[in-house]
């Protein structure tokens, strides 16, 4: 049966307070879901230490801490860091719309990687300590998935595309580079990431189609946002870590998550194969990726299963028509967020990561 958890998440741990995330801190890229959520995490942390910054068009994005910044504009961001002097950058700029980047691919590269170029320009010469987040759609997902770090790219996408030619950039520096997949969290709009499209859609009575075959590995953003700050810590990890969960999913199944968690209408969802698609944006296939070298370099699994729960995981096409239902107020607390806390806190609490 559908299970409702309204423990609060644990207090942070002696040894969770006692990381050394570089202060000051700026994240970019905060009107993404993994930014976002990145940046109040560590606002809540770290208070007005943090800043965050937002493409100069999106202007709706407002609030203490954000400040209007395109992620290429050198010389704004090098009068930035001269103003706060920022020992720490987490990098989670990035465009991820498939189609907008097909149509405009001098926006994508701009924004994917003149972005990056820009960044390292300005932070050439010091000892800023930096963390970038990169994406599972590297890789086409035609074989098989699972895919380890020394797979080699081959995206479909010209988003895609571009992630791999900033990845192939930082690959000279001494950054550490995540490559993440869905990261489920809130957005600050209602309508960016997974669950709040599709939740989107089922809130108006509108169909959604998600597709039976491409596959993804979701994480809790209460789970990635804890890591980052250990990764952002942690000066010894450098280079290429893959940075999914340990539950594979297909669009289609996160969706029938989403409808029947949710309690939305089942009628509304329906499902097909990429190739129904059309051409434009190409889609990938199996992108799912083993993140065990993280997990090592780490000493602990990072990312609770998304969902946490096993019944929550569709076993059928017609898993989401079943009962019982859910409702928006379920959705909220098991979905967007990890029902028992942080995976990286139950972690240093000696808790093992597992679904219950």
């Amino acid at each position: 049966m559908l299970q409702l958890e309204r423990n609060p998440p644990p207090a942070l741990s002696q040894r969770e307070r006692e990381t050394e995330v570089p202060l000051p801190l700026l994240v970019t890229g905060v009107a993404g879901v993994a930014g976002y959520n990145a940046f109040r995490y560590f606002r809540q942390r770290y208070g007005k230490r943090v800043i965050g910054i937002r493409r100069k068009d999106n202007w709706p994005l407002r609030g203490e801490g954000i400040l209007a910044c395109d992620g290429d504009d050198r010389d704004t961001l090098a009068q930035l860091f001269d103003k706060h002097q920022f020992a720490a950058v987490l990098n989670a700029e990035g465009t991820c719309k498939l189609k907008s980047c097909e149509l405009d691919p001098r926006m994508a590269e701009r924004v994917n990687i003149d972005s990056v170029t820009a960044m390292l320009a300005v932070i050439r010469g010091t000892a800023t300590r930096m963390v970038h987040l990169s994406i599972d759609l590297v890789f086409s997902g035609t074989r098989g998935g699972g895919h380890v770090e020394d797979d080699a790219t081959d995206p479909v996408t010209v988003y895609g595309k571009t992630m791999a030619e900033a990845e192939r950039i930082l690959a000279k520096t001494a950054a550490a580079v995540l490559r993440i997949s869905l990261p489920m969290g809130v957005s600050f709009n209602g309508h960016a990431g997974a669950i709040d499209w599709i939740q989107s859609r089922f809130k108006k009575g509108k169909p959604a189609t998600l597709y039976f075959d491409e596959l993804r590995t979701p994480t809790y953003t209460d789970c990635l946002s804890p890591l980052l700050a250990t990764v952002l810590a942690r000066k010894d990890i450098t280079g290429l870590f893959h940075a999914g969960g340990p539950r594979r999913l297909s669009l289609f199944q996160i969706a029938q998550i989403v409808n029947r968690i949710g309690g939305y209408d089942p009628h509304l969802l329906h499902g097909c194969p990429r190739a129904d698609a059309g051409p434009l944006p190409p889609r990938a296939g199996d992108v799912t990726m083993d993140s065990s070298k993280l997990s090592a370099a780490l000493g602990y699994d990072p990312f609770d299963p998304w969902p946490l729960h096993d019944d929550h995981v569709p076993t059928h096409r017609d898993w989401h028509k079943e009962g019982p239902r859910g409702s928006p107020e379920l959705l909220a607390e098991v979905l967007y967020r990890n029902p028992r806390g942080c995976a990286v806190g139950n972690a240093l609490r000696g808790v093992p990561c597992a679904a219950d």
